[in-house]
């Protein structure tokens, strides 16, 4: 009988204790389940009940529907911001993968660029004298010319009063030959030098010089001749115009070699070096490739653009490279290893650069990255990632979007 009352009372005693456990777990009418209980300092232990958590003796903590992903997070120990994407959702929004390489940097800068005159090469003409035109050779922008061929012939009253001071002086020289007196003779070989070199300073050249003293006439018409050979870009010489010495008559331009200013980005600039070898392709010219070198760069980025101008000289002999061409300049910047990523896997926001890493089980991690140098569809990466990570490269805008949704509704959750 006895045995009978004790097995009653054991029986009763699990009976009840099933009862509690029963009564325990289910929630009060009106509330949410929980999905399951998770250990708050270690949350990758669940348990399909309330309890005590094994390793740390504290109470588990009901997780709830919509919650789970903030505790899974937890359990990975992935940073904020970090999502969670199934694969068919992430078959939906067309998310494809990629990996943080390792190579040897063989790219090249590609840039806009503009070919522009040579300044070294070009010659602005002007007269050291006052007067007027009278005849114009040079007579329409584009001519070609040649070093000393004349551009225009002018009358200048200072300069004619300077030939006939030149001539007397050299009368008064010749009379004074056989004169005993020396210190005459003297005078007025320092009055011919001294009106020769008036007559030269106003760049009247020795020829025409030559001439006034072998027909003992003065010239009344001087002519002003191109100082190099090219072309005349600009023109402001008409006949019968008068003439300053602060006018300019012409521009004349060589244009046998070209300069091409290519505009290449901030971050790009510290790959370009002086004497870097550079191609250029014109738009109207396809095909065609010119070869140049980077001679300077210049030491100001442009404000607005946010790119350095980088000077290239050109050879140009054919001339087929006109002044005002647009094209593409290709830098050749080689270097050594370094971590690259596909161009699509940088989201660039300005100021924040973010690569998205698969961390296995759906879960992608917004990784903060410093870029390099960017080209053929590559991006250096400077900081952040280590190669052989697999990371996100298309479909990760619409990763971002969830990613800062959660991170601005757990901030508003604090």
């Amino acid at each position: 009988m006895k045995k009978l009352l004790v097995v009653a009372a054991l029986a009763a005693a699990w009976v009840g204790g099933y009862g509690y456990g029963r009564w325990y777990a289910k929630p009060p009418a009106g509330e949410k389940k929980p999905l399951y209980w998770v250990d708050p300092m270690h949350p990758w232990y669940k348990s399909d009940r309330p309890g005590i958590a094994p390793d740390c003796n504290m109470a588990l903590v009901p997780v709830y529907a919509g919650d789970e992903a903030r505790y899974e997070r937890r359990a990975n120990q992935l940073p904020e911001g970090s999502v969670q994407i199934p694969p068919e959702k992430q078959q939906l929004i067309g998310v494809e993968f990629g990996t943080v390489e390792q190579e040897t940097a063989h790219n090249s800068i590609r840039a806009v660029a503009r070919v522009t005159l040579d300044e070294t090469r070009i010659a602005k003409v002007h007269t050291k004298l006052e007067g007027w035109i009278e005849r114009v050779f040079a007579d329409f922008t584009g001519k070609q010319v040649r070093q000393g061929e004349p551009l225009l012939t002018f009358y200048s009253p200072e300069a004619l009063a300077t030939q006939q001071e030149y001539l007397l002086a050299i009368k008064a020289q010749h009379a004074m030959h056989d004169n005993p007196v020396h210190e005459m003779l003297g005078s007025t070989e320092n009055m011919v030098a001294a009106a020769k070199k008036r007559l030269e300073l106003w760049d009247i050249g020795e020829k025409e010089i030559s001439e006034v003293t072998a027909t003992g006439a003065p010239l009344k018409n001087l002519t002003l001749s191109s100082p190099i050979t090219g072309y005349v870009m600009e023109r402001n010489a008409f006949p019968r115009q008068r003439i300053t010495p602060e006018m300019t008559l012409y521009t004349v331009a060589d244009l046998s070699r070209v300069w091409v200013l290519a505009d290449v980005y901030e971050y790009e600039a510290a790959a370009v070096r002086l004497g870097m070898g550079a191609t250029l392709r014109l738009t109207g010219q396809p095909g065609r490739t010119y070869y140049g070198k980077v001679s300077y760069i210049l030491p100001q980025v442009d404000a607005a653009t946010r790119t350095l101008k980088v000077r290239i000289e050109f050879a140009n002999a054919d001339l087929s490279l006109k002044p005002d061409m647009y094209g593409e300049v290709e830098l050749a910047a080689g270097g050594g290893r370094r971590l690259v990523v596909p161009r699509g896997a940088v989201l660039d926001s300005g100021d924040r650069q973010v690569v998205f890493v698969d961390r296995g089980k759906g879960f992608f991690e917004p990784r903060p990255v410093k870029v390099g140098a960017r080209g053929e569809g590559k991006v250096e990466i400077l900081e952040g990632l280590k190669e052989g990570e697999r990371i996100v490269v298309s479909g990760n805008f619409l990763m971002d979007s969830e990613s800062q949704l959660k991170t601005a509704a757990g901030g508003a959750g604090k």
